[in-house]
């Protein structure tokens, strides 16, 4: 996309990864993902989506998603679902139905993923708001709204907490409570904003009310909050983050984890797209520091319940062209930098961050690649799925890794990715290897002028034969949208063609061979293109 010139990519890289030198274990808090929309969690694209997230690493990765209590008939559309789970009768007692939420939820244990339990939102029957309950949401209006009925504070909180113990005891009864005491809960999302239209004392209430719910059923079950918005700039989020953890302290309100969420800003800037990393880094840091502020909380977890490059994952490219950047590997390799600079950011402090969601899945009967922020179009793998396929790779150890052209934290906090790219790496080792993680990354969605060179040197390897594969995501590999752009964007795809898109969805290897290390070493020589994302897996 654009009309600026090449940018230069000409740039010698030195890599240095040292798998003698440990540097504290490696846990996968890239492996949690989220989506607005529960009912299209058991439609077929979805079903194949799951055990896709299942299989990339050896931990099973978490899922998020909104209305698990909203009233409806359960049919899916853009940023809306129901599961119609409480409604009450002519005389006004309470029905729980689990039809539809057993639906969701069977899903996830059949594709071997843990849900990320939110409870929200509320149900008509609770709901005192006087306008209509459900929201006038639409693609093509940027002017619509989302807030409706479902966000008012339920209007009886007895109510309200039998049904979430009601619920618990059900996913209890029919899962086993070993299975559900793993999965963690969360009240709400999103209060400070467009989510909720009570007070801030209102949300605390309506939070002890779910939570201590929870626990009367599962003591040992872990439960989080608020779900605060963005707090980098944002009053609202900071002030309404910051008085629920006075409100948790206070009153002893139960909390295993802190959350709140970060979102980055692209923009259009001289015809083509420019990321705002920084400022999705800024909202992490932000959070982090609200957190601190409390030092009776320090030891919990941090779960970012949002972590994206902007905020609508339902907002397509064709209507808001800054989401542009979506279908094609920039949305991977931005991913990678987010992901490893939150290690960072969280190192920085002392906090753990456990989690960092990926709001983004997939949109049942929506064209192809039409710029939402998803994982995959109609059974289509999109680039940004690999990248989530190399971060899988990673694990065991992290060890120490050193590049030449790696920018520091500091200067991306200030002014983010807009002059020299930022080529950097991370490694891990485990019991049967190494793996070497490296990419590419500029804010500017630009065409690169050729690739960097780069030689990457891996010591302190046994003296054994070792196999040596190489993966990459980048223009030219594991990247579907490249090659359906050159079909034409076709919207009809036959079978061989829609073979041919799925096969080059796929994360293969570009290099393999044997090699055994002389004094423990081995070094590598490849070109790395902007926004290119490349793993090297050396077992022995």
């Amino acid at each position: 996309m654009g009309t600026a010139a090449a940018i230069s990519n000409h740039r010698e890289v030195s890599i240095e990864v040292r798998a003698d030198r440990g540097r504290g274990p490696c846990h996968p808090l890239w492996n949690w993902f989220g989506h607005d929309e529960p009912n299209y969690t058991y439609g077929s694209d979805g079903k194949k989506l799951l055990r896709e997230l299942a299989g990339l690493s050896a931990t099973a990765p978490h899922i998020r998603t909104h209305n698990l209590l909203t009233t409806g008939d359960g049919a899916p559309s853009l940023k809306w679902g129901s599961t119609n789970a409480y409604t009450e009768d002519a005389a006004g007692n309470p029905i729980y139905n689990w039809t539809i939420l057993d639906r969701i939820f069977d899903t996830y244990v059949e594709a071997g993923v843990r849900p990320f339990i939110e409870v929200g939102f509320t149900p008509q029957a609770l709901s005192d708001d006087a306008g209509p309950y459900r929201h006038s949401w639409s693609l093509e209006d940027p002017h619509s709204t989302i807030t409706a009925g479902w966000a008012s504070p339920p209007n009886d909180l007895g109510r309200w907490s039998d049904l979430i113990e009601a619920w618990a005891a059900h996913l209890v009864e029919r899962y086993g409570r070993q299975a559900v005491a793993s999965w963690p809960w969360e009240i709400w999302n999103e209060p400070d904003g467009l989510y909720w239209t009570g007070t801030i004392g209102e949300f605390c209430a309506t939070y002890d009310a779910a939570a201590r719910a929870i626990k009367t059923v599962l003591p040992e079950a872990r439960i989080g909050g608020p779900h605060t918005c963005g707090p980098f700039e944002n009053d609202a989020a900071r002030t309404f983050l910051s008085e629920f953890l006075r409100h948790v302290v206070d009153a002893g309100s139960p909390l295993d984890f802190i959350a709140f969420h970060a979102k980055g800003q692209p923009s259009v800037e001289d015809g083509h797209v420019r990321m705002g990393l920084r400022k999705q880094l800024r909202d992490i840091e932000t959070g982090l520091a609200v957190v601190r502020e409390f030092p009776s909380l320090a030891g919990l977890p941090v779960i970012i319940g949002e972590s994206d490059p902007e905020g609508c994952a339902a907002c397509s490219a064709r209507v808001y062209p800054h989401n542009a950047y979506r279908n094609g590997p920039l949305y991977g390799a931005y991913v990678v930098e987010t992901m490893m600079r939150t290690y960072e950011l969280a190192r920085r402090v002392g906090i753990l961050i456990e989690g960092a969601v990926t709001w983004a899945f997939v949109f049942e009967d929506q064209p192809f690649f039409d710029g939402f922020r998803s994982l995959a179009t109609n059974g289509i793998d999109k680039a940004v799925l690999n990248t989530f396929r190399l971060l899988g790779k990673l694990g065991g150890e992290w060890v120490e890794t050193r590049s030449s052209h790696a920018l520091a934290l500091d200067d991306i906090l200030d002014t983010g990715v807009r002059e020299a790219p930022d080529i950097n790496a991370c490694a891990t080792r485990d019991e049967k290897g190494v793996t070497a993680l490296v990419w590419n990354y500029h804010d500017d969605d630009l065409p690169a002028d050729g690739a960097a060179a780069v030689t990457l040197t891996v010591q302190g390897l046994p003296d054994l034969p070792v196999r040596c594969e190489q993966f990459r995501m980048d223009a030219t590999h594991a990247n579907a949208y490249g090659v359906w752009r050159q079909m034409g964007c076709p919207q009809r795809i036959e079978a061989d063609d829609y073979a041919k898109i799925e096969q080059a969805s796929k994360l293969a290897s570009v290099e393999t061979g044997e090699r055994r290390p002389t004094d423990g070493v081995l070094t590598f020589a490849f070109d790395l293109p902007r926004q290119g994302v490349t793993a090297w897996r050396l077992e022995w």
